[in-house]
């Protein structure tokens, strides 16, 4: 078996996996999100305030932002070796994907407690 470095698992199946629960996790923030937005009958800065002020959100947006990390990366991952064929220039790619990753999750745990 081949194993990769740069895989979030070094396990097709599980890289799958992986990206599905992300899915999940995605799908039920998205729609907490909307479920918000429904039903909140004064939708401004104050309401998304409080929103934002219990830990519980704040824990929940941030597996969100891992979620979507881990989403991402696993769909890049997948495309780069698909496509990019050299491995030289694959690598290359896949560690610019990481840092922008990561930068992104820093810049959301910054904003998500900040509030």
């Amino acid at each position: 078996m081949v194993r990769s470095a740069t895989s979030l698992t070094g396990n097709g199946v599980r890289d799958w996996l992986w990206q599905r629960v992300s899915a999940v996790i995605l799908a039920v923030y998205t729609l907490f999100i909307l479920g918000f937005i429904w039903f909140t009958p004064q939708l401004d800065y104050v309401a998304w305030f409080q929103l934002f002020q219990g830990i519980g959100v704040k824990l929940f947006t941030i597996l969100a932002a891992l979620s979507l990390l881990t989403h991402a990366w696993v769909g890049m991952w997948t495309i780069l070796t698909d496509y990019v064929k050299p491995a030289y220039l694959r690598l290359i790619l896949e560690v610019l994907v990481i840092i922008a990753l990561f930068l992104y999750f820093i810049v959301a745990i910054a904003i998500v407690w900040s509030v």
